[in-house]
């Protein structure tokens, strides 16, 4: 079965960003922001990954990948 993959933490890791900083800076609940980091999701909201394109200068492939279980 395949599911969609966030590559948040990747792109935390590769420019050195703590996801308290993220947070912070964009207002985000840390307890939501930890379940996408987890791929445990049942909906994506978009109006979060714009705003996480935008922070990381990234397209939305960058950020999105299909994955198998």
């Amino acid at each position: 079965m395949q599911y969609i993959h966030i590559r948040i933490n990747e792109l935390l890791e590769e420019r050195m960003i703590s996801k308290n900083r993220i947070c912070k800076d964009l207002d985000l609940p840390r307890g939501n922001f930890n379940r996408y980091c987890r791929d445990d999701f049942q909906r994506i909201d978009a109006n979060l990954i714009i705003k996480l394109c935008n922070y990381f200068g990234c397209s939305i492939a960058d950020l999105l990948e299909m994955r198998e279980e």
